[in-house]
């Protein structure tokens, strides 16, 4: 393209000199004059014609070298999107005001150049207790540069309260997070690929009540994705009885923990490392604790598990 312009404009320019050079047979001045208006004309309205298809040739030279960057750029980029899911805890409402969502890029955490924020969040106020049991919430999404993101902060509003006894309770955030609740993630995106990353609070572990009635938000946070990690799945019986669920690694390091919902039973342990795990379950005083030993968990799978069904105690 530029050695067709290059091309043309050479042409171009020697049409205009041959148009204005051009040598006239000898005539009256009074017709010399005449016709030296009419060849200043032609010349003018050559040379009009000539730069306005010298500039469309130019636009159109940055308008395809524009669509091939674009084309380029978003060949080396993925698509991130983050969601919000959360563990159950003994409160009627634990809402977070979520404002932005940051990511570090690069293996240098000490950067703080590396910083991206990401374009496409989807702000507001979140109740993390909607969102339990297997249930999750977009909350932002975006391109962004293949390679390693090793960190996210999560920036919050004002807005963030607990609710108990049927009263709200602001959340206050220590001091030192204001500027983001800051975790470590240490992931690899794929170019092209579509990456899903999972922020799940430990709501329960969360909200801190101290001596003075004050209400602290003091995070627990895990992240997962769906490439590198399994889950677990069941329903325990009777509902009522209200079971709080932990799945802990047969070597004591590592324990999760859920409830089983009022009403189903049902359960769900999501983003668990491939490994084998002991279920402990611990309903209301009406109903015995029971174990599960040897729970089977694989990368990429959910374990299934038969209908968990509780003892009464006599």
């Amino acid at each position: 393209m530029v050695k067709l312009l290059s091309f043309y404009i050479l042409w171009a320019h020697g049409k205009l000199a041959r148009i204005k050079n051009v040598s006239q047979p000898k005539t009256s001045k009074i017709e010399q004059s005449n016709n030296q208006s009419v060849r200043l004309l032609e010349f003018k309205k050559e040379r009009d014609i000539m730069y306005r298809l010298v500039g469309i040739l130019i636009a159109a030279i940055f308008l395809i070298s524009g669509c091939n960057d674009d084309d380029s750029n978003d060949a080396q980029k993925a698509t991130l999107s983050v969601r919000l899911t959360d563990a159950p805890a003994n409160y009627e409402e634990v809402l977070i005001d979520v404002e932005e969502v940051k990511v570090h890029v690069g293996d240098d955490t000490a950067n703080d150049e590396n910083w991206v924020s990401m374009e496409n969040v989807y702000s507001g106020t979140y109740n993390l207790l909607d969102f339990t049991n297997g249930l999750d919430t977009l909350i932002a999404e975006d391109q962004l540069p293949a390679g390693t993101i090793s960190q996210m902060r999560l920036v919050l509003g004002d807005g963030n309260q607990v609710k108990t006894n049927g009263t709200y309770h602001d959340l206050t955030i220590p001091s030192g997070q204001e500027s983001g609740l800051k975790f470590n993630i240490h992931a690899e995106l794929i170019e092209g690929v579509t990456y899903k990353l999972w922020i799940d609070f430990d709501a329960g572990r969360s909200v801190v009540e101290t001596g003075s009635g004050e209400f602290l938000l003091k995070p627990v946070i895990r992240t997962y994705n769906e490439a590198t990690s399994g889950a677990i799945e069941g329903v325990v019986m009777p509902a009522v009885a209200n079971s709080y669920i932990m799945a802990i690694t047969t070597d004591e390091i590592d324990t999760l923990g859920t409830y089983a919902d009022t009403t189903t039973g049902y359960f769900m342990f999501q983003g668990v490392d491939e490994g084998t795990y002991n279920l402990e379950l611990k309903p209301n005083d009406e109903y015995l604790d029971t174990t599960l030993n040897d729970v089977n968990v694989m990368t990429g799978q959910v374990t299934y598990l038969d209908t968990i069904n509780l003892e009464r105690i006599q």
